[in-house]
């Protein structure tokens, strides 16, 4: 059994821990990282965020060639999907940025460990590779994995979750997501362009639970013209494999046959086998660790980043958490702005947003001002034949500092930008609207809806 000493060690390889590593060694520290996986980069690059993204842009490309292209004066015939070789491009582009992370935490002298690492106590770290490491500061970064409900005969192939969705073999004629979040209607989206019959099973009574909820109507609108069913306030009660099928059974509904079943209902912690007990660390009654406002867990020069302490589930709102323990470590100052941490939604049109809703905004009893633009008053929306949907900016009546931003539409995960460093700075909807925009460009609607919060919008 070999024996390390490190300064850092981390336990998990994704967006949060790998990030952490790259910078403390950044920052001078002698950093160990533990990943079961060879390829480093967590869930999200290899079976979460890339690959869907490289799926979605490929089902996207099909709907393109298909049905809008015509339009443009362009016809294509004898139109076919290789699934297989759309699934090699995803695997290729996942392993071409796996290998890129594990080249970044060679070239920055970060010592990598493929295995489970266990806490075992007075900063030790038990490897499955046989070693024992010792560090002054541990990270716990093991990131998040897909709830299973009760009920559900899970058998990851005709029911599975996002990872099985991620590589079907063939298109399923019948698809029944449960869950309408975003893992859903991203996936939801993906099968649908490639042939499937798309049903969106949803708990609640809105789709897109916690989006503002004039965007998430009117991102329902949308996906229900490009052929989405969405069944709302639907609680599943099983869901079981009969024959070369599935059959769903919903609370007070007829039973839903389908040929594959897509679990997306959230994601719990993976801290099962980490030793969190035996090192004395805390977790709450749904099984996150629980930390302080600077990350620390309840065991000494431990801390939690990432999926594992909840909040938002978002790669980047890890990374940011990685960056802030490892600096607050050397420098003794590290800081994550919570209230501007954007979330989208990579369907086609997008979803981006940032800060709070009106719904929110209303229960907190603040008092606010809504401005709002189409993006069918837009010139370059128009060109590129992409006129549905809206940028809306919500700001405080009295100061006018913007309290969140909402779109839907074109390009509004890389709109959102722009709003988030505005939020970011404290800056006012009158800000945003004195900065000169291009012409013609998507962006000039973020401006005209900071227009219209005063009212002086010039295009609508």
């Amino acid at each position: 059994m070999a024996e390390q000493n490190f300064d850092l060690i981390i336990l998990g390889g994704g967006p949060g821990g790998y990030v952490a590593a790259i910078r403390a060694a950044q920052l001078g520290l002698k950093v160990a990282i533990i990943d079961e996986n060879p390829q480093f980069g967590g869930t999200c690059l290899r079976v979460g965020c890339i690959p869907s993204k490289a799926l979605l842009e490929s089902s996207h490309l099909l709907v393109e060639a298909r049905d809008n292209m015509v339009e443009h004066g362009i016809s294509a015939t004898k139109l076919t999907v290789d699934l297989s070789t759309m699934m090699k491009r995803k695997t290729s582009v996942v392993d071409t940025l796996t290998g890129g992370i594990n080249m970044l935490l060679k070239r920055n002298k970060v010592t990598t460990y493929v295995g489970r690492g266990k806490l075992i106590g007075n900063g030790q770290v038990e490897v499955s590779t046989n070693d024992t490491l010792t560090a002054e500061n541990i990270i716990v970064a093991t990131g998040s994995q897909p709830m299973h409900l009760k009920g559900v005969e899970y058998d990851g192939d005709f029911i599975g979750d996002s990872t099985t969705a991620l590589s079907y073999s063939g298109v399923p004629r019948r698809l029944v997501v449960i869950g309408g979040g975003y893992i859903g209607l991203e996936l939801g989206s993906v099968w649908s362009r490639l042939g499937s019959q798309v049903t969106i099973l949803e708990g609640t009574s809105q789709v897109l639970p916690g989006l503002d909820k004039e965007i998430a109507r009117l991102a329902k609108r949308t996906f229900e013209k490009q052929g989405l069913t969405f069944k709302t306030d639907m609680w599943v009660e099983s869901a079981k494999r009969s024959g070369n099928g599935c059959v769903v059974q919903c609370k007070g509904s007829d039973p839903i046959e389908c040929d594959r079943v897509l679990m997306s209902a959230g994601r719990v912690p993976s801290t099962k086998g980490v030793g969190l007990e035996s090192a004395g660390i805390n977790v709450d009654g749904r099984g996150f660790i629980t930390v302080d406002s600077d990350l620390k867990t309840s065991a000494a020069n431990v801390y939690a980043i990432g999926d594992v302490i909840g909040g938002a589930m978002l790669a980047h709102k890890a990374s940011e958490e990685g960056i802030s323990v490892v600096e607050r470590i050397v420098n003794g100052v590290g800081h994550v702005n919570y209230d501007t941490i954007p979330a989208i939604v990579y369907t086609h049109p997008e979803i981006a947003m940032v800060g709070k809703t009106e719904e929110q905004l209303k229960e907190a009893g603040i008092k606010y001002r809504k401005g709002a633009c189409p993006f069918g008053a837009n010139g370059r929306a128009r060109a590129m034949g992409e006129a549905e949907g809206k940028i809306k900016i919500l700001a405080d009546a009295e100061t006018d500092r913007i309290l969140g931003v909402h779109a839907i539409g074109p390009r509004a995960g890389d709109l959102i930008a722009e709003a988030v460093t505005a939020m970011n700075f404290g800056a006012s909807s009158e800000d945003i609207a004195r900065v000169c925009h291009a012409h013609p460009t998507l962006s000039e609607i973020m401006w005209e809806a900071a227009m219209a919060v005063d009212g002086r919008s010039i295009h609508t």
